[in-house]
Parts: C-alpha cells; structure tokens; sequence
C-alpha cells in the first residue's frame, strides 16, 4: 500500500481540555493541511444519529427513479442530482461525475422544506435533527477558529452562521455505485467518482463508513494525490470514525488565503489504497456544508494574524479561482460555483430566459 495523509487528529470536546491549545491546533492544521481529523467520540454528533442518517441515505438511493426525478436539484442547490449531473472538474473531466446526491436545505418544525421521496418522509425528524447537530458542530468549530486565529470578538464567525439566518448551508447525502454497477459500465480508467475540487462554503464535515475507499487529496506540499484513510491509526476503537473537516473556498477567501482549502477527489482505483478499504463495494457519504447567512459581507476579518498574512496573489489564486479581491456577500460567493459545477442547468435556464424576452 502506499503512502496515506497525514492529517491531525484533534479532540475538540474532551473533557477539560484546554480550549486555546485546540484551537491553536485547529489553525495549524488548517493553515498547513486545509485538513482536520475531528475524534467522534459521540459528544456532539452521536454514532446513532450518524448511523440512522446512513440508513435514510441507502433507503433514499434505493428509491423508484421517478421518485428522485420529481424532486431534481434545482438553482436553490436543493434536491436530487442524478449520475453525471455534477462535473466538479470540467477542464479534466470527459463526462460528469459517476455518483448520486441529495441536497437538503433547512428544515421546520422537522419537516422538510423542499419536495422528497416519499420513501424517507418518515424519517425527516432524524435527518432534521442531525443537520442541525451539524451545524452546531460547525459553529463550534469556528469560534475555536476565531479564538485561534485572534480575532476580535473570538465569536465573530460564529455569529455569521447564525441558525435563525437564511443560508447556503446543505446536508448532502451522496451514494457512488460499485465499478460493477451497469451505472459505471462506460467509465474508462482515467474517471474518477467526484472530480477534484475544492468545497465552497466556510467549514465542511464529512461522514465516511469505515473500509470504503477513495476520497484523495491533492497534498499541498508535495503537490501529488495522497489516499484519506477513513479511520487513522488511533481511532480504531471509537464509536465512529472521525469526522473529517475541511476549509471551504469561503473562509479561505475571508482569511487572506491563510486558512487553506484544499483540492481533493474521489476516485475508483484501486491500486496503492488504504489497507482494510476497498472501492470494489458502493460507496456512501454523508456531507454537511456550512456557509454563512447570505447577506453576511465578506469584508476582512478582525484579526492581526489575518491582516498581516502575506500570500501574493497566485498562492491565493491556486487556492481559491474564483476568488476576487473585492467584498462578496456569501450568496454571492456561492452562486458563482454553482454556476461553474451546474453547466448544463444554468445554460438551460439563460436560454429559457432568453427565448422568454424575444417572445415578449
């Protein structure tokens, strides 16, 4: 087998901990690797809850074709996305990723806001109580961020992902079929399961199953494709495997590019893997994005060490393409990636738009 990632694995919820030093922790990690293991001991996110939303997620895959297609994503990044839908690297990729998603936007009341298959209608509570324990987790996450990087007041960040607020925020259940699927009969060996990218938002937590391969990322340092174990060495024996968190696009762009958003795939190749973790089986994930309220201006963050990052603008670049050096909103910030993920969607629209406007 060959080489995997190195990424820190951080308590952040063990008992008398101290706070600065794991938030110090925290911010190495994501200036360094743009990659953090989370130990999922089951302080925040339960191995129940996380258990029960897979088991949604397999039973909403399962569901009749017709049932996912009455509710297909639209321009609000909520619903079904079906096979080759999404093509996360357009300029590598000769057809769109091999893979199934959901988006889920918010919830009231445990309800859904958005049409679903009728196959998970009973369990909308379980999914609405464990995106919001995401959320939470996220939030949390970022005061220790704010704490980390000297920003004043440390809870800056958290305010701006306000629960109450309107946001891009989406808890995406993804379901990649095996190589022997009738799916992937036309995949040749150079595609890949989800193209690489970097994610959009601010924080991102990935759930994985524990011997299911193929999540790489691109290693900053050494600029070569280095295979994620789901489970590292020293968590073996917790009650689920860590939860993986990633910077987003976003919060890479609002801290001057001193926070890293790292480039990363999934693959199908089996070849110098992770022992114990295969592709040859289906592949599930659970995702949960997390941006700030859309209105939240991303005007530079309150912080010396912020101010005073240095990174000329091709580091910033390779980090993050499209960001620009002026003040987006966070809608707007989203907006423009979808824009580049959704090709086909959003040409179908302007055109639509287009033969509206000579018919008037």
């Amino acid at each position: 087998m060959g080489e995997t990632a190195t990424i820190p694995i951080i308590d952040i919820s063990a008992q008398g901990a101290d706070q600065a030093q794991v938030a110090k922790e925290l911010v190495d990690a994501a200036t360094e690797y743009g990659f953090v293991y989370v130990k999922n001991t089951g302080r925040d996110i339960s191995a129940e809850q996380i258990e029960n939303a897979f088991n949604v997620s397999r039973t909403l895959f399962k569901s009749p074709i017709e049932d996912k297609q009455r509710c297909t994503i639209e321009k609000n990044n909520q619903g079904w996305s079906g096979m080759h839908t999404e093509t996360l690297d357009p300029k590598s990729q000769r057809m769109g990723d091999f893979k199934e998603g959901f988006n889920f936007g918010p919830f009231e009341n445990g309800k859904a806001t958005q049409p679903i298959p009728q196959s998970i209608e009973p369990h909308q509570a379980e999914l609405a109580a464990f995106r919001e324990a995401c959320h939470e987790l996220c939030r949390k996450l970022l005061l220790l961020f704010g704490i980390g990087l000297g920003v004043n007041p440390p809870d800056f960040f958290t305010k701006a992902h306000s629960p109450s607020q309107p946001s891009g925020s989406i808890l995406r259940l993804l379901y990649y079929p095996p190589p022997s699927s009738p799916t992937t009969a036309s995949a040749q060996p150079s595609d890949v399961r989800a193209g690489a990218h970097s994610d959009y938002g601010s924080v991102t937590l990935l759930f994985r199953l524990a011997g299911q391969a193929g999540l790489e990322l691109l290693d900053p340092r050494t600029e070569s494709w280095t295979p994620v174990p789901v489970s590292p060495p020293g968590t073996e024996a917790d009650p689920a495997p860590p939860i993986l968190v990633n910077i987003g696009d976003l919060l890479s762009y609002w801290t001057n590019g001193l926070l890293r958003s790292t480039v990363h795939r999934v693959t199908a190749a089996t070849a110098a893997g992770v022992a114990g973790e295969s592709t040859a089986d289906p592949r599930y994930s659970l995702v949960f994005f997390c941006h700030p309220a859309d209105a939240t201006p991303l005007a530079p963050v309150p912080s010396e060490r912020v101010r005073g990052f240095k990174g000329d603008a091709s580091q910033l670049a390779s980090r993050n393409p499209y960001a620009e050096r002026k003040v987006l909103t966070a809608s707007e910030h989203l907006q423009m990636r979808l824009r580049a993920t959704y090709l086909q969607m959003y040409a179908e629209g302007e055109e639509k738009q287009q033969q509206q406007e000579e018919t008037a």
